[in-house]
């Protein structure tokens, strides 16, 4: 039985306006994936006086990272492109940088999240207006649900850094 081809994506959004919409969620996954990895890292490594409070914290933020970059890939799949997959990819991809590779003292962690949450959402953010004007109502909402998520746990992070 021969094969036949998938028709092609007709979803109200252009080809050109797909494929840049899916480079720059292929960012936000890179940056979310290398934040998850370093809030994780940072989990098993915590110690000090806080240790309690932020091995508990970094495990709700690792937790919220894992389960958001399973629909931003599926989001790039969904607008007719590869998610994404690698470490290698992730690293060129990426704008938060990898973690230290010796643990830093536990309010430095904090200082390293905070930037990585921040360096997130300015990624959301730079693609917010290329999904508006296209039209893209699913990529927005989802770019709207991640700047939520990184800017309040930015400000979370913040305060613990507060005299």
């Amino acid at each position: 039985m021969a094969k036949t081809a998938a028709p092609a994506i007709n979803i109200g959004i252009s080809e050109k306006d797909r494929a840049a919409i899916a480079k720059g969620l292929s960012h936000l996954l890179a940056d979310t994936y290398m934040l998850y990895l370093t809030t994780h890292n940072f989990h098993w490594n915590v110690t000090g006086p806080m240790f309690n409070t932020l091995h508990t914290m970094f495990m709700t933020q690792y937790t919220e990272l894992w389960n958001a970059v399973d629909p931003i890939a599926e989001r790039v799949r969904s607008l007719g492109h590869p998610a994404p997959g690698s470490y290698a990819q992730f690293g060129k991809l990426a704008s938060v940088p990898d973690a230290p590779a010796k643990p830093p003292k536990a309010l430095e962690m904090v200082r390293i999240l905070v930037q990585g949450h921040e360096a997130v959402a300015r990624t959301a953010r730079s693609l917010f207006p290329l999904a508006d004007k296209a039209g893209d109502e699913p990529t927005a909402d989802l770019l709207t649900q991640r700047l939520t998520v990184h800017e309040q746990t930015a400000w979370m992070l913040r305060s613990l850094l507060e005299d």
